[in-house]
This record gives C-alpha cells, sequence and structure tokens, in this order.
C-alpha cells in the first residue's frame, strides 16, 4: 500500500496514477427520473426535486410567480440554473418551511443547487465561482440578558 519515493518525478507519476484512478461521479436518480437536494438559509429548509422537464418551477404546490411575488426572489431562486445553462431543461418541484421569503427563496437556490449536482456531476464545475454549493451560515443572533435585543441597548437617561 505505501510506496517510497526517490526522486521528484515518481512523486508526480504517484499523483497522475491517483487521478487516474479516482472513479467518475455518477448521477444519483430515483426510479421516477429525479434527484434530491437539501437547500438551507437562516431558519428555511428547502426539498428539492429535479427532473428533466420543460423548466417549470413549483415551491409548495404553487408556481413560482405566484408564491414568491418579488422579482429579485426569483431572479435569486434562477441563478443555479442559468449558470449550468438549463433553464428550459429541467422542471423543479420544491417544499420550504420556516424563515420568511428571502430566507427560503435562499433556501430553494441552494437546494436547486445540490439537486443539479445529483442529477449531473458534471454541473459542480459551473456550480463552484457562483458558490451556490455553499451554505450560507448567518442566521439571526440571540437576544442577550440585559440588552434590548441581541446588541442594542436600552434608552440611557441621566436621571
Amino acid at each position: 500500500m505505501v510506496e517510497t519515493v526517490g526522486s521528484l518525478d515518481s512523486i508526480k507519476d504517484l499523483n497522475v496514477k491517483a487521478a487516474a484512478a479516482k472513479a467518475p461521479a455518477v448521477a444519483k436518480v430515483d426510479k421516477l427520473g429525479r434527484s434530491y437536494g437539501t437547500g438551507r438559509r437562516k431558519t428555511a429548509t428547502a426539498r428539492v426535486w429535479v427532473k428533466r422537464g420543460t423548466g417549470k418551477i413549483t415551491v409548495n404546490g404553487k408556481a413560482i410567480e405566484e408564491y414568491f411575488a418579488r422579482p429579485v426572489l426569483r431572479l435569486m431562486i434562477r441563478q443555479p440554473l442559468e449558470a449550468a445553462k438549463r433553464e428550459t431543461e429541467v422542471d423543479i418541484v420544491c417544499t420550504v418551511k420556516g424563515s420568511g421569503h428571502t430566507g427560503q427563496a435562499g433556501a430553494v437556490r441552494h437546494g436547486i443547487a445540490r439537486a443539479l449536482v445529483e442529477f449531473e456531476p458534471d454541473l459542480r464545475v459551473a456550480m463552484r465561482p457562483g458558490k451556490f454549493l455553499t451554505r450560507d451560515p448567518r442566521a439571526v443572533e440571540r437576544k442577550k440578558y440585559g440588552k434590548a435585543g441581541a446588541r442594542r441597548s436600552f434608552q440611557f437617561s441621566k436621571r
């Protein structure tokens, strides 16, 4: 298992052998032809399924235009599809819970990116520059004792 290294050229040869031995990524698709991805943002969690289709996006049983009224949120959700150039090739069905509209849109975007990578592993390269696969760790800071909020103090009065 362990090989002895005699020179720098032999190290390069070991790296080439290791890269060749790595198996190509395989798509994870269920019997219905769907891939799954979970997306999270703030306290929102989105469960996303991607399958071949015409580009229809459904959120909690409603069309995306009906569920997310703000155009900015719809634009944000479509970003991974545009990066992968799959806007009209896949149908997306997702359920999302928790948080507000912005957090839910961020969770759906994260879930779509993860599901697309499960559907077509080669798309990981397209998702990386936009950081669509990275979970945004920002969340609401908890309230501290002796404070009005997380950091805000009560109004000061000298008398």
